[in-house]
């Protein structure tokens, strides 16, 4: 149980990572970063007012933009996460839908009438918050089927999943990344041959690489700079080549990248991050 708790959390498995870095990549990547199950209604040492300072100053690039997946009621109902919502968008960043529940409940699991329910609130709460509605969506655990795609994509949600998966989701308490930099390098090594056969999307002229991280986390606030650094460091370690700009500075160029990364099909397979995908397989 433990090695399931920590494989889950914060440490990644250990994938072999020997892809030839050799092969020319025609198009840039570009670091499309997102945040899960925000805002924080932390009082002390905000995780997500973290984050938001160091997306806009930071050694690597100021004035990075990110997609956050919110959670928009229970704990966000309270302030300061009432606030931090609306403030995400004000800063220029764009706001996806997680969940509407009253927790980090799986949309699959609940009732017909709830998860209708769920999906018209936190549009709603959504629109409330920012005067615009959401286009994308992320599933609480990743967990999804064709009944919960299909109802997505009635309510206007297109489903936006991962590339690289920090592994940051608190579970049973611990939320550290003792192997984060092995993690993403052998994530992205992973995704090396896509990219040398072009069936990734180019958008702008780069290929969106997503990210995902967690705003909730404490452990990733107080390493977000690091982050930043380790995804540029293991593109250049794997001969991956990264646009001048290597993460998103406007919202609408970033909703582009999203839209075009999004899943298409319900029933198409899909590689999920960590054992996720084991899971619920």
């Amino acid at each position: 149980m433990l090695f399931f708790s920590l494989a889950l959390s914060g440490c990644a498995l250990i994938l072999p990572s020997n892809i030839p870095i050799s092969e020319p990549i025609s198009h840039p990547v570009r670091f499309l970063l997102t945040f899960d199950d925000g805002p924080s209604s932390s009082n002390y040492m905000n995780s997500t007012e973290s984050i938001l300072k160091d997306l806009a100053h930071n050694p690597v690039q100021p004035g990075i933009k990110a997609l956050f997946f919110v959670q928009t009621r229970g704990a966000t109902l309270h302030s300061p996460g009432r606030e931090l919502l609306p403030r995400e968008y004000a800063e220029g960043h764009l706001i996806g839908f997680h969940t509407a529940t009253s927790g980090h409940n799986n949309h699959r699991f609940l009732s017909p009438e709830d998860f209708v329910a769920s999906l018209e609130n936190g549009i709603a709460d959504i629109r409330n918050a920012t005067g615009t509605a959401p286009t994308l969506v992320r599933p609480p655990y990743w967990s999804y089927d064709t009944r919960t795609f299909a109802a997505y994509q009635a309510h206007g949600l297109h489903m936006l999943l991962t590339d690289l998966s920090a592994n940051d989701g608190k579970t049973w308490g611990f939320n550290g990344s003792p192997r984060r930099r092995i993690n993403l390098h052998n994530q992205l090594a992973a995704m090396r041959a896509k990219m040398v056969a072009g069936s990734l999307p180019v958008v702008d002229g780069v290929v969106p690489i997503v990210v995902t991280f967690h705003d909730t986390n404490s452990y990733t606030a107080r390493h977000m700079n690091e982050y930043l650094q380790i995804l540029l460091d293991v593109a250049k370690e794997l001969n991956i080549p990264v646009s001048d700009q290597a993460f998103y500075k406007d919202r609408s160029a970033l909703e582009r990248a999203a839209l075009a990364r999004t899943v298409k099909d319900g029933s198409e397979p899909v590689v999920l991050p960590g054992l996720w995908g084991w899971i619920w397989r």
